[in-house]
């Protein structure tokens, strides 16, 4: 984190001392069996029990929702998935196991998924009512003015208000730390030595927790779209906002080469300042949408939506031209996606956890002005994103939980090798975060994959999918960093 001198080292040890070492939970949560049962398309699902509070891990419990799709041939273990977030469900993520895990590894493993502490059906954590959280969703995060500064702190202050209001039990053990000593527990109730795991985005955070924690009990964890842990939050978000200029600019590369491109400019800075004007038109006027208003907040959000899978990259352009012309009915559909709001107005706890997660695992600056500072300085590295990605954060300073888990290298010393892949123009994780954590982990090994879009295992690299399946089955990466190309 940038940390000078013998004092401030000392609180860094003191934090790590209490906050990142194990306490020893009772026995009998280790001694749990899981009690299967079917729920449905060949699924079986389970409870499990973990300490509220691992500083007291004799007291309250947490129970944890577990989702399996056995194995379906000669069964070496189980593979745990996490889709990343936080706040991802991997409940959900379970149930599309025969889309994220590939036939050959579904043949030698269990496919586990669960909704981690705080998420989903594991004690969700609850702040705002749906239409309140419309509402926040849709308040300016690029204030030009006092009194657009004074309203995202107001919708700001009530989102941690109703946190704390709902919650108060669960925020201060939502951490990463904490998740990851539940994947312990987990990994014993499924009968397994030592732990097989894939995780995504996020979920790379948590297995590199976990390999931490437990580097001998590692068996073999994919960390595909790594996030960089020695970063601080505020840096990770100028990190996330360059990846999605530079996506939005490889997107738009391969727009204006295209004849049949919907975008106005045939260069790639003319279609990053129509993507600006499109948003500075929205900030003076919302466009119109589904019977909703749809702000520059909203019309943001639908656009770094899209940059997540290539597959979406028509689809935003559909959306920016429609939005050209008065419509933001596409741009909000896209939007509503990405933060889990349904149809009907309903929202699942994505954003809530998400939020919850990352403002209780490591600072943020705590006060408005501190966030002016860091907005100001992100949008000047970064313009376009950095602003709004940076502002977005702002309930964090008003966090009534402390944060838990200090920026820091992790190092899993004593973990067999582990598997990193990093994609170049990943939006969300930037591929300079899965080279750190490569470099960081004794035994982190880097797979780098010439694309587009967030993660790589099963999204079109036959080289990627190979070497990840390999090493899944076997527990043996390669030798030295590789290479994969770009899918042709």
């Amino acid at each position: 984190m940038g940390r000078r001198g013998f004092v401030i080292g000392l609180v860094v040890s003191l934090l790590v001392a209490a906050c990142g070492a194990p306490t020893t939970p009772s026995p009998d949560l280790y001694r749990q069996k899981l009690a299967w049962s079917d729920c449905g398309d060949g699924f079986q699902c389970a409870e499990l029990a973990v300490p509220l509070d691992y500083a007291r891990p004799g007291a309250d419990r947490l129970s944890i929702s577990v989702i399996r799709l056995p194995a379906t041939g000669d069964r070496l273990g189980s593979l745990v998935i996490n889709p990343g977030g936080p706040g991802g469900s991997g409940i959900e993520y379970g149930r599309a196991a025969r889309l994220v895990v590939s036939p050959e590894v579904r043949a030698r493993f269990d496919v586990v998924g669960f909704d981690p502490r705080g998420v989903g059906e594991s004690s969700p954590v609850d702040c705002l009512s749906d239409e309140r959280l419309d509402a926040f969703l849709a308040l300016d995060a690029t204030p030009d003015t006092t009194a657009e500064v004074a309203a995202l702190e107001k919708g700001s202050r009530e989102f941690a208000r109703g946190c704390q209001a709902a919650s108060a039990r669960l925020l201060p053990h939502l951490g990463t730390t904490n998740a990851a000593r539940d994947l312990d527990i987990l990994r014993a109730a499924l009968g397994d030595d030592r732990l097989t795991y894939l995780g995504k985005s996020y979920g790379t955070s948590l297995g590199a927790h976990y390999a931490d924690l437990f580097p001998r009990r590692v068996r073999a964890l994919v960390l595909d779209g790594g996030i960089d842990p020695a970063l601080t939050r505020v840096r990770l978000n100028e990190g996330q906002a360059k990846g999605f200029s530079d996506a939005f600019r490889a997107y738009a590369e391969d727009c204006v080469a295209a004849p049949d491109c919907l975008l106005r400019s045939r260069t790639v800075d003319g279609a990053v300042a129509e993507l600006a004007e499109v948003l500075r038109r929205t900030d003076r006027r919302p466009l119109r949408g589904g019977g909703r208003q749809v702000t520059e907040a909203l019309a943001t959000l639908g656009a770094l939506t899209p940059l997540y899978d290539r597959r979406s990259w028509p689809l935003l352009s559909d959306a920016l031209h429609a939005a050209a012309n008065g419509d933001g009915d596409l741009l909000l559909r896209s939007a509503d996606r990405l933060v889990g709001r349904a149809e009907d107005g309903t929202y699942t706890n994505q954003t809530e956890a998400n939020m919850a997660v990352n403002c209780v695992d490591s600072p943020y600056p705590r006060t408005t002005a501190g966030f002016a500072k860091a907005a100001e300085e992100t949008e000047r590295k970064v313009p376009g994103f950095g602003a709004f990605i940076m502002w977005s954060s702002l309930p964090c300073a008003f966090w009534p939980a402390p944060p838990t888990t200090p920026a820091r290298p992790l190092r899993a010393s004593g973990a067999p090798p582990i598997l990193v892949v990093g994609t170049t123009r990943d939006p969300a994780t930037p591929y300079g975060w899965a080279r750190a954590l490569a470099g960081q982990l004794e035994s982190g090994v880097l797979v780098s994959f010439d694309g587009d879009g967030h993660t790589a295992y099963l999204n079109g690299s036959t080289c990627v999918d190979g070497l990840v399946d390999a090493y899944l089955l076997t527990g043996r990466a390669p030798r030295e960093d590789t290479r994969c190309p770009a899918i042709e």
